[in-house]
């Protein structure tokens, strides 16, 4: 959505990831106290409050980080936003402390099938219905809202947007507190499966977000669920041989076939610019 509007990447994507994981883990204790963890209220309660607390924090960085460089060009914000990302990942480290974290347990865990050498549990299956609603919904938003509208006019022409009434200023905070409200969605999503967390966390899994924008499309929204569902399924494949050490690896070697077959992406469109 930001590179659809702004046409940058925000690389601070990863270290909201990581705030979000922290503010479950902090939110947890409070609000175990007006509801049980681990229960199904008490994990969504959790997971909305992080969401609404990486908004805001989404808001702010857009605010006081790339909006006064909005005019400028596109090399200088996005070494911006790699300082905003160092500058989340060492307060962090400040915060929160170096060492790793172990993440409560928010959601009640029950093993629903055991078959051969494959084990689904109930946090997985939550991660992937979370996942789905939180994608429909933001289809939904998108294409069905006036914001969505808006969103989409200032992403085709931000100057004729602007000149139709469009506040931009508005259009542009606002999505950055939706990709940071799924960011922390996604971070918890992450903790409460792998649950030991840490201020650097978030590296690994923007820079395969990034890939997964790349290979599906970037700026198409299907195509970047498309591309982490693809990306996804090779490297749990990939771990199951004796190149597991390399799974990490494969994304990025995904990434560079891609840009030499592809450039566009799976389900991106070749853009015509002007001369």
């Amino acid at each position: 959505m930001v590179y659809g509007i702004l046409r940058f990447i925000n690389f601070a994507h990863g270290d909201i990831f990581m705030l979000g994981a922290f503010a479950g883990y902090y939110l947890a204790p409070k609000i175990a106290r007006l509801l049980p963890l681990p229960s199904i209220a008490g994990g969504l309660v959790v997971l909305v409050a992080s969401m609404l607390i990486c908004a805001a924090l989404g808001v702010l960085i857009e605010r006081f980080a790339y909006r006064p460089l909005r005019k400028s060009p596109k090399l200088t914000v996005l070494i911006t936003a790699i300082g905003v990302s160092l500058f989340l990942e060492y307060a962090g480290q400040f915060f929160f402390g170096v060492s790793i974290k172990k993440f409560p347990d928010i959601f009640p865990v029950t093993t629903i099938a055991h078959i051969g050498g494959l084990s689904l549990n109930s946090n997985q299956v939550m991660v992937l219905g979370v996942t789905m609603f939180l994608l429909l919904a933001l289809r939904f938003i998108v294409l069905k809202t006036r914001i969505g509208t808006a969103m989409r006019a200032v992403a085709f022409n931000p100057e004729a947007a602007a000149l139709m009434g469009v506040n931009t200023d508005v259009v542009i905070s606002f999505t950055f507190a939706l990709g940071s409200a799924l960011a922390a969605a996604a971070g918890i999503l992450w903790a409460i499966n792998y649950p030991a967390i840490d201020p650097l966390m978030g590296i690994l899994p923007g820079l395969k977000a990034f890939v997964a924008a790349v290979l599906g499309g970037i700026g198409n929204l299907p195509g970047a669920a498309l591309g982490g569902l693809v990306i996804g399924v090779v490297e749990t494949f990939v771990k199951g041989t004796r190149w597991s050490t390399w799974a990490d690896a494969i994304a990025f070697a995904i990434l560079i076939l891609i840009l030499l077959v592809k450039p566009s992406g799976l389900l991106g469109k070749k853009e015509i610019e002007k001369v």
